[in-house]
């Protein structure tokens, strides 16, 4: 998805769009009714499922707020405050479609009050809380995010289990009405006979009976309804990068690519992007969890980057998302904050190692130099070579290999991954592989036997690494991969390869890998650290047992690079975490959809490029290029 406008802004950002971020946020309204859709909510449903509730002193407070007592109305209690949940997030987020059901199900509720309870103060909070919401339906015109029919299936599957959880519940509220003593069984088979509304074989005494059917029901029928309205929506799917987003990304990275050693990686296929007016500079981003996420730099002209940022920020604001930017450079960071009012903070640094600086002399790369050695006397043997320089068939087994030696289920990267080896425009990149025989690897069956002498698919390839350009005479880490049954130390002979045929590629600069909170971790284990500061590394390195934030510091140490620090660009400190889960699900280490059924995800595999992350997590070798 791409918006261009004719002119030119490659100024300072108009005062609107500053108003806009500094001023008075217009989002006081949005909260408060969202925060009070979620208190009604949680009290509606209370008042449905626990007769205990109704009798308490909280009864007072729920004989005001929507919601039904008596057989029906609990029913009707329990439907508004599940609804009332399901919309207090998208009121939150100034949500059109969520105003729309909130402006239809209030009225609802106000009628049902003074119906069936008689409340006339109820119906009133319930209109005013209406009121409220038409008031000021200007604050609720935010787009819809995007989605697809995948969010009915995770629909269905959380409200039913949910449902199966809440009537388990309901079914057990009523201890001194429940006539004999059923069993667990006997209550589930209940529930799950209610929700299809049917009697089940648990009886009460009194109008009990009745109660539990119509809560039941009630639950049943929202889970249908919600399952129904998912999967016959319209479908927004997310932004993609086209062809003619790509041609003219890569017409970009070819007059300013140098820049920035992240700016390939915008050419993701999964990524949208949004242009400066003048077409000069761009922000690619990927919306996850409602969080607008853009990484690096900005493509394109430096004092075009102003437009290009307005463009991203009004997009952000069209649809509520909470805009972000992970792995900006220190440039990158002060022109997002000055023209934005964006806060930055110092996420990591990245390992740059400077190609005619770089020697396996010296007490220094001491480690390096023996680890090297030993696996050349073992018999592999490197290649470095352009993408444009290496047959079908053999790009092909590479592929492949990858794909296989990929360590996890999902793949990960994003801010620094390509997802791709070999695609149409990408002969610039650099593969290094390593090679060994199979007959030359231990007990007669090869680096990638399984100790029977067979041949290993793929030949004599045991490692990969892969870099993308870093402008014309540099390259940025992509992937790495490796036969788990080669030796220890394949990412090292093949960084340490990579480095010294630079030269003979015209290559002056290599980006390693990210390492997150470095800074933390040297200054914590120097002499007269602070509590404070070793704390803080004790923590990191506890982390480092499930992300790796430790060993990938370590790894990018042994090559002697320069660091250069990159920041994460937020609004407010409070959406941080926010900010931070949706970079885990960007970068593949939290999964939280519903994957494909294995048979589908190997036909979607086979239709394309083998996507491939930046690097597996294998016995000693665990370095990632984003932790």
């Amino acid at each position: 998805m791409s918006v261009t406008v004719d002119g030119d802004k490659s100024g300072s950002v108009p005062g609107r769009l500053r108003r806009i971020v500094r001023g008075p946020r217009p989002e006081r309204v949005p909260a408060l009714v969202g925060t009070a859709c979620t208190l009604i909510g949680l009290i509606d449903v209370a008042a449905g499922v626990f007769p205990r509730f109704r009798a308490s002193r909280m009864h007072a407070v729920a004989e005001v707020l929507p919601g039904t007592l008596g057989p029906l109305s609990a029913a009707l209690s329990l439907s508004v405050g599940i609804l009332l949940l399901l919309l207090a997030h998208g009121l939150k987020r100034d949500k059109r479609r969520a105003w729309r059901a909130a402006v239809v199900l209030l009225p609802l509720g106000a009628v049902a009050q003074f119906a069936w309870r008689h409340s006339v103060t109820g119906a009133v909070l319930s209109l005013a809380l209406l009121a409220l919401l038409v008031r000021h339906r200007g604050q609720f015109a935010a787009l819809p995010d995007p989605r697809s029919r995948w969010r009915a299936v995770a629909n269905f599957v959380l409200m039913g289990a949910g449902s199966i959880v809440l009537g388990l519940v309901i079914v057990s509220a009523h201890p001194r009405r429940v006539v004999g003593s059923p069993s667990l069984t006997d209550r589930l088979e209940h529930v799950l006979y209610g929700l299809f509304g049917f009697e089940g074989p648990v009886a009460y005494t009194g109008d009990t009976d009745w109660t539990v059917g119509y809560s039941l029901g009630a639950l049943g029928m929202l889970t249908a309804l919600t399952t129904a309205y998912l999967a016959f929506r319209p479908e927004h799917p997310a932004a993609r990068l086209t062809e003619d987003d790509e041609t003219r990304l890569r017409a970009l990275l070819a007059q300013h690519g140098a820049r920035d050693s992240l700016g390939h990686f915008a050419l993701r296929r999964d990524k949208g992007v949004v242009f400066s007016p003048s077409g000069k500079a761009a922000v690619c981003y990927r919306v996850v969890s409602g969080v607008m996420l853009a990484s690096g730099d900005p493509i394109g002209d430096v004092e075009a980057w102003p437009g290009a940022i307005e463009r991203f920020m009004d997009e952000a604001k069209a649809h509520s998302w909470t805009p972000a930017v992970m792995g900006c450079s220190e440039t990158g960071g002060q022109v997002w904050t000055r023209e934005t009012g964006l806060d930055a903070l110092e996420l990591g640094d990245e390992a740059i190692v400077d190609v005619a600086d770089f020697s396996l002399s010296g007490r220094a790369m001491r480690n390096v130099r023996q680890m090297v050695k030993r696996i050349e006397r073992n018999g592999y043997t490197t290649k470095v070579r352009r993408v444009r320089d290496l047959s079908d068939g053999e790009l092909a087994r590479i592929r492949r290999a990858a794909e296989d030696w990929r360590g996890t289920d999902t793949e990960r990267g994003f801010s620094m991954a390509l997802g791709r080896i070999g695609g149409p425009g990408d002969g610039d990149a650099v593969i290094a592989t390593a090679h060994k025989d199979d007959a030359e690897g231990p007990d007669g069956a090869g680096a990638g036997g399984a100790g029977d002498g067979s041949a290993s698919p793929y030949g004599d390839l045991k490692a990969i690494i892969h870099f993308v350009p870093w402008g014309p005479d540099g390259m940025s880490l992509e992937l790495m991969r490796r036969d788990r049954a080669a030796d220890p130390g394949m990412n090292e002979l093949l960084i340490v390869a990579a480095l010294q045929q630079s030269p003979r590629l015209g290559i002056e600069r290599i980006s390693l890998n990210f390492a997150m909170f470095r800074a933390a971790l040297a200054r914590g284990e120097k002499i007269g650290a602070g509590p404070v500061l070793r704390m803080w590394r004790g923590l990191l390195v506890f982390l480092s047992r499930w992300f790796q934030i430790e060993s990938l510091y370590k790894f990018n140490a042994k090559f002697q690079p320069r660091w250069e620090p990159r920041f994460v660009v937020y609004r407010k400190s409070s959406d941080l975490p926010r900010i931070g889960f949706a970079a885990m699900q960007a970068e593949g280490f939290v999964n939280v959809s519903l994957p494909l059924p294995r048979l589908f995800a190997r036909r979607s595999r086979a239709r394309g490029p083998q996507p491939c992350a930046h690097l597996t997590p294998t016995s000693s070798d665990q370095e990632m290029r984003a932790a």
